[in-house]
């Protein structure tokens, strides 16, 4: 991942794994695949924190649902903006 830019992060939340895509901006921006990671608080937090060390600015936005909305209180708590 570049250190640059902005990135639209995608997480397809699910009750024990979440699905993870990054499309940074521009017109030639990558869009990629970063794995499912654990949907524990500690682990989705360590993997945000990571991604929005990388860019200038991130974007998050999940799938809405019963199993979104920790995932909405973990990046609220950790000032990130979020839509569902």
């Amino acid at each position: 991942m570049a250190d640059y830019g902005e990135a639209f992060v995608g997480i397809d939340v699910a009750k024990l794994k979440n699905a993870i895509a990054i499309a940074e901006t521009g017109r030639e921006g990558e869009v990629r695949f970063i794995g499912e990671v654990d949907a524990s608080a500690t682990a989705m937090r360590r993997v945000v924190e990571r991604i929005a060390s990388r860019f200038g600015g991130v974007h998050f936005c999940y799938e809405a649902g019963p199993t979104g909305y920790s995932l909405y209180r973990i990046a609220r708590q950790s000032g990130w903006e979020v839509s569902p």
